[in-house]
């Protein structure tokens, strides 16, 4: 549905993007990763037509950015960082003028409006000036006017930064939906149990390129966990670490389970002395810190 390759965008004295490769399916839902400055507003921007690569194509349910670019963006939505709603104008006269320009006319228009505004919980504040609206509730409403014509492919840039509870599961919900409907979605996020919540597979950037594509369990497949144990009074001699807090014991495992039940049977009488122990399997940020120290190194 979106293929990407060799994504090449140039902002003076840095290179944003250095040669982007990236391929969503249909239903399929990408969490794009990696810290500030690893390229991903300026892939969303580019995919989305609003910025020129300098190389590279970007083809969207088959049509090609380049030489077919207005069917390309009809094809594409994009939810930015930045809220991008006129403040004076009413919720329902934003979603008409943005549903407009993606050629939604009247019957079908308001049946989406009516949808899209149920769905994220914005029905009572519909006829409301966007700037009388909550933080959440300007959240909501610039995924709504992305949202409401079905896009085929769906750029979300943090779409969630800020949100209160009840606007981000709103969102999730509705951004799963439209994955279920046929969808690929990007979907940018800092917050990483996010994209568990919504079973999506990941994408890590950094230096403007993917250094890591794939599922989550194969990502994570051989990345250690950690056990924390902690004693009433002092860690043995022999395992203390002067580093860690008082009493406490944490340190990294292949397998956490398996060394947590080797530690425990060789405690011996320091065995009625343990408080609590815990284990910890590894995480996306377990991942995503493996990955960028790896590329840092490189």
């Amino acid at each position: 549905m979106l293929t990407v390759t060799g994504l090449r965008k140039r902002w003076g004295p840095v290179q944003a993007l250095n040669g982007f490769d990236l391929r969503i399916e249909p239903g399929e839902i990408c969490g794009l990763i990696g810290h500030n400055g690893a390229g991903k507003t300026t892939f969303a921007r580019t995919v989305a037509g609003l910025e020129r690569p300098d190389a590279g194509t970007v083809v969207a349910a088959g049509t090609n950015l380049t030489t077919a670019p207005r069917s390309a963006r009809r094809l594409i939505g994009l939810a930015p960082q930045e809220t991008a709603l006129y403040p004076t104008a009413t919720l329902r006269e934003n979603l008409r003028l943005y549903g407009g320009l993606a050629g939604l006319r009247r019957t079908g228009l308001r049946a989406e409006l009516a949808a899209v505004a149920e769905a994220l919980a914005l029905t009572d504040v519909l006829d409301r000036p966007i700037a009388a609206l909550s933080g959440g509730q300007q959240r909501r409403a610039q995924a709504a006017t992305v949202l409401l014509p079905r896009p085929r492919v769906l750029l979300l840039d943090e779409p969630t930064v800020g949100a209160d509870p009840t606007t981000r599961e709103a969102l999730l919900r509705l951004v799963r939906t439209r994955a279920d409907e046929g969808a690929a979605i990007c979907y940018t996020t800092h917050y990483l149990p996010e994209l568990e919540q919504l079973d999506a597979t990941l994408a890590v950037a950094a230096a403007g390129r993917v250094i890591a594509r794939g599922h989550r369990g194969d990502l994570l497949d051989g990345l250690p966990g950690e056990v924390t144990v902690t004693f009433t009074g002092a860690v043995p001699d022999h395992l203390a670490d002067a580093s860690a807090p008082a009493g406490e014991l944490r340190f990294s495992a292949a397998d956490p389970a398996q060394a947590l039940a080797r530690l425990l049977r060789d405690l011996g009488p320091d065995t009625a002395r343990v408080r609590t122990a815990a284990i910890r399997e590894p995480s996306l940020d377990d991942l995503y810190r493996s990955l960028a120290e790896t590329h840092d190194a490189a």
